[in-house]
């Protein structure tokens, strides 16, 4: 349940950010909030990551569905005793429900982060794509810790030892 409740605040979170901007800048309008580094711009997607797939709603609809329901599977069979796995599958969960929301009810989704980081103009993102971020980076951290403890376990804390 704790999961699901992460889950619901990055949605929440994701949609009345993505209200506001709906409901007070003009489509491509763009305001400083650290010159040269971060904007608040205005932004539709109809497509994926860096605007790729344009229009193939019906594609996202199906990876999008198939993602959630994988989510709360791993979330209910893999993560008893594993509290960053069960954060990172929520974080990914509340991003993935947040930007499914966009596609079914606008037919694009809202975007409005836009960063210039080291000089490189990054694609304008939102709450939902910086969750999905967070969830993989936790996932991976995961992952890693579990390599480890796996060969401290079949290693000892030396690693192998040659004789």
């Amino acid at each position: 349940m704790f999961y699901y409740l992460i889950a619901l605040f990055v949605i929440l979170l994701d949609q009345f950010t993505k209200w506001l901007i709906v409901n007070n800048m003009f489509l491509g309008e763009s305001i400083p909030i650290i010159d040269n580094v971060l904007y608040i711009t205005s932004h539709r997607n109809s497509g994926a990551a860096w605007g790729i797939l344009q229009g193939q709603m019906w594609l996202f609809y199906v990876v999008t569905i198939i993602v959630i329901f994988a989510i709360m599977y791993y979330i209910h069979k893999a993560v008893k005793g594993k509290r960053l796995l069960g954060i990172s599958l929520a974080f990914m969960l509340g991003g993935a429900i947040g930007n499914f929301i966009d596609r079914v009810y606008r037919k694009e989704v809202v975007d409005f982060i836009h960063t210039y980081i080291f000089g490189y103009n990054f694609p304008v993102f939102n709450i939902a794509d910086s969750a999905l971020v967070i969830g993989v980076v936790l996932l991976m951290i995961q992952m890693l810790l579990e390599e480890r403890a796996s060969k401290e376990k079949t290693y000892g804390e030396n690693g192998p030892h040659h004789s």
